[in-house]
């Protein structure tokens, strides 16, 4: 009879899409720093893919990094929506008391999965995210970014307290995301994840962090994404209950 694994203190969730030339750098410094800090934690590396996209290796790099690693847990599936999606598909492979998402871009330093966790464990909070305090990528980004977050507080006057929505690393404990009714296939989760810290009166944290430039692609977030923003905010404040 096989041992039930061990329910880790910390589930790391990287949102790996498209991301087969970094991938292997970026989780040797998750890796490193997790060892270095003591952290017991697992990998939930999701590589979800779009139906006949032969042109993405990540989920083959993904199942490669994974091989003879029990601390790995592979996501790989063909895609039924977007960030959304890939972030909920994450989210519900993790096991542990602890739960941080974030981008597998290498756009924000590693070194944050540790200080954000440790702003969690001492300020006792349900939930802290960072804020992107020094921004190094384009206007494009900064203007879109600048949108969401004005939009969020228009509709949303509590949420004045959070200074980037969008921002990760999110790192929550396993009580505040079992309170999360997380429905989101888009690019609006990032939202949704607020929203309801608003909704269930969650403490919220927050930490600085630099958000470099992505010298390798540009950006995946297309100008329409604005309108869908706006479309979901309407539903989620006006709607959904």
């Amino acid at each position: 009879m096989s041992e039930t694994p061990a329910i880790p203190e910390l589930s790391v969730v990287i949102l790996c899409y498209h991301s087969a030339d970094v991938v292997r750098d970026l989780v040797a410094q998750v890796e490193r720093e997790m060892e270095e800090a003591g952290i017991d934690y697992e990998l939930v590396l999701v590589g979800n893919y779009l139906p006949g996209d032969t042109k993405d290796r990540t989920p083959a790099v993904l199942r490669d990094l994974a091989e003879a690693k029990p601390r790995f847990t592979v996501v790989a599936r063909e895609k039924e929506g977007m960030m959304g999606w890939d972030m909920r598909s994450g989210l519900e492979a993790a096991r542990g008391r602890h739960i941080a998402v974030i981008d597998g871009d290498g756009q924000m330093p590693m070194s944050d999965v540790i200080k954000v966790y440790r702003v969690l464990q001492v300020g006792k909070y349900d939930l802290v995210k960072t804020f992107r305090a020094q921004r190094q990528d384009g206007w494009y980004r900064r203007t879109i970014s600048g949108f969401y977050n004005l939009l969020f507080r228009l509709l949303y006057p509590a949420a004045h307290v959070f200074r980037d929505i969008n921002s990760k690393p999110k790192i929550m404990t396993r009580e505040a995301y079992r309170k999360m009714d997380l429905v989101s296939n888009d690019w609006f989760t990032d939202a949704e994840i607020m929203i309801e810290a608003l909704k269930h009166d969650l403490s919220v944290g927050e930490v600085s962090t630099v958000f470099f430039k992505n010298e390798r692609r540009g950006t995946f977030v297309p100008v329409s994404a604005i309108f869908e923003f706006l479309g979901n905010l309407i539903y989620y404040r006006f709607i959904r209950k």
